[in-house]
């Protein structure tokens, strides 16, 4: 949700304001859909790697698990359709992305990181599509798309020995952890040299540079460093929740960033 509003506070403008609070709710309905629905095709893996948690626990039925990302994804497709109407295609095909995503691609190599770093990219979309200018969102959209899909791949390889267990075939398991995280730290490079593009083509100011120069590319060469240092589940486990809460200094290195139209 706050992507997505962050994604119309970028593209120049917050109105029509309900527009903007419809996508916000619309998008937080599908996202925690995709996590239940997550949950449900995972539960064999948190057996193993998160055996507290609801499902695996069976403090929560299956089925009652099902019914309830049904319901999430069909309310959040709806108010789709009153945003844009671009609004309901990009919903409908997150849904899709999530469902695939869960059932197959998730233990697929590599698909199911680009995958859900793609649907991560696509909430900035939606959120500009509210107040009707989706064309301001490139830079957001692969600054997200860059970032999840770095943390994706860590955080395969932390779970590496769950996945195995449940027969997945990640790029940890597929060619091994240190080419993976290899891998990541690429995606990590990419991420940073990309960073300084808007800057240097004055699409965001001095507030963005600064902020995410020390509050993002510094924290993310730091645990990077960290990663390469210990390579195992405990410190990529901190690694990956580090990362996790940079997200938010990243929205708001862009937020700082954005110019009035």
């Amino acid at each position: 949700m706050g992507t997505i509003f962050v994604g119309a506070v970028l593209a120049g403008a917050l109105s029509p304001a309900w527009k903007v609070a419809l996508a916000c709710v619309s998008g937080g309905l599908i996202m925690a859909g995709g996590n239940v629905i997550n949950d449900y095709f995972d539960i064999e893996i948190d057996r193993i790697n998160k055996p507290f948690r609801p499902l695996p626990s069976s403090k929560l039925a299956r089925r009652t698990a099902l019914k309830f990302s049904t319901i999430l994804f069909t309310f959040g497709i709806f108010l789709s359709i009153f945003i844009h109407h671009f609004s309901f295609l990009i919903a409908a095909v997150t849904v899709v992305g999530l469902i695939v995503y869960s059932a197959w691609l998730k233990r697929a190599f590599l698909y199911g990181n680009l995958v859900v770093s793609f649907i991560s990219a696509m909430a900035f979309v939606y959120g500009a599509l509210a107040v009707g200018r989706w064309e301001s969102s490139w830079i957001p959209a692969a600054f997200a798309f860059f970032f999840h899909l770095g943390r994706e791949i860590i955080k395969d390889v932390e779970d590496r020995a769950a996945d195995a267990a449940a027969g997945a075939q990640t790029l940890a398991i597929r060619f091994g952890e240190r080419r993976a995280l290899f891998v990541a730290t690429l995606v990590f490079v990419a991420l940073i040299l990309f960073t300084f593009i808007p800057y240097a083509l004055e699409v965001y100011g001095k507030g963005y540079f600064w902020t995410v120069l020390f509050g993002v590319d510094l924290i993310i060469v730091l645990t990077l460093a960290a990663m390469w240092r210990r390579p195992e589940p405990k410190m990529l486990r901190r690694v990956s929740a580090i990362l996790k809460a940079d997200i938010f200094v990243g929205l708001f290195a862009l937020y700082l960033g954005a110019r009035p139209f």
